[in-house]
């Protein structure tokens, strides 16, 4: 009878254990899918360093030429 006892108690507290293990696998697993998302959505958002400096570049080359331009067009005014 003791020996029953004991078992029916320890089914009961490893039958407890199993649930809780189960519930924080499943809050890790939403975690894990709301952190892909994030990670998801911040690469659509947010430019990369090379898309960065391309426009810099394409800016400053623009830059560069309207500076031609005007010291064109101060030369032929003096």
């Amino acid at each position: 009878m003791d020996m029953m006892l004991w078992n029916i108690g320890l089914s009961v507290v490893l039958a407890m254990v199993g649930w809780i293990l189960k519930e924080k696998a499943m809050e890790l697993s939403r975690l894990s899918i709301l952190l892909n998302r994030t990670r998801e959505e911040v690469a659509r958002d947010y430019v990369t360093k090379g898309e960065v400096h391309a426009d810099i570049n394409r800016v400053l080359d623009r830059l560069d030429r309207l500076d031609i331009k005007i010291d064109r067009l101060m030369e032929t005014r003096t």
